[in-house]
């Protein structure tokens, strides 16, 4: 299925559209049963492509890779390729969680600490009633190793069936967990959305409105885990700057 919207961004095939624009995407798909997948690039996910190969390639294939988070916006912006909106996983799932509850689409809620999706699962259901969750599961640490829990967790999908699938494992994890079996547990829209459902559940705030708006939401993250976060946000994303000076306009052999 052609998507019309894509474009490059620091070597990666992203998609230029707006929260609106993906969730008309997403009915399209789930209209047609045809099997597809979002990731959200950010900094950092930018940053762990340009060195592993395999997460690139995946967010070349992706059905849609949205871009999630100011910096990107604005080197988008600087390299003539300004982009309709800042479309973040955090955002887009609760929007798609609305629509899912108006339009009777099932959810699957895939990651996160064990009782964290059970507590999201709650509070999406106190906030849109409707909403019908067949599924939440908080997988051990490396399940991924486990081949038998792998196939646990596909069966517990494919059971389920729902028409979403949200996972919520962490960059690369997600990305390689949904690029390798979103074929195969048979929903329809598999989505990678990081700390996601720790939003969701309550368990980590969100940054003020103001505060994504201006670019600040990594500085409140920052400040909210100064430990846990101190290495991404001030040595390895900040290699977004000698990317964007690597992809430039008119750059040798662009």
């Amino acid at each position: 299925m052609e998507n019309d919207n894509k474009m490059e961004l620091l070597g990666l095939r992203v998609d230029n559209m707006t929260c609106r624009e993906l969730l008309n995407q997403v009915e399209e798909r789930i209209g047609k049963r045809s099997a597809s997948y979002i990731v959200f690039v950010n900094s950092d996910v930018a940053v762990k492509a340009e060195k592993d190969k395999e997460l690139h390639r995946i967010i070349h294939e992706a059905d849609f890779a949205m871009v999630d988070g100011k910096p990107l916006v604005w080197i988008a912006k600087a390299h003539g390729k300004p982009l309709k909106e800042k479309v973040s996983g955090s955002d887009f799932v609760p929007a798609l969680c609305r629509e899912a509850a108006e339009r009777g689409w099932s959810v699957f809620l895939l990651g996160g600490e064990r009782g964290v999706p059970e507590e999201a699962a709650g509070r999406l259901k106190s906030c849109f009633p409707p909403l019908h969750i067949v599924g939440m599961y908080s997988p051990p640490r490396g399940f991924e190793r486990d081949k038998e829990e792998v196939r646990r967790i596909k069966e517990m999908v494919l059971k389920a069936a729902p028409d979403i699938l949200v996972v919520c494992f962490g960059c690369p994890k997600q990305e390689k967990f949904i690029y390798e079996h979103y074929r195969e547990y048979g929903a329809y829209i598999s989505i990678c959305a990081g700390a996601t459902v720790d939003f969701l559940a309550g368990r980590v705030k969100r940054c003020p409105r103001w505060m994504s708006d201006v670019g600040l939401e990594w500085f409140y993250r920052f400040m909210k885990e100064p430990r846990r976060l101190f290495k991404r946000y001030f040595i390895d994303d900040m290699k977004i700057f000698l990317m964007a000076y690597k992809y430039r306009p008119g750059r040798k052999g662009s």
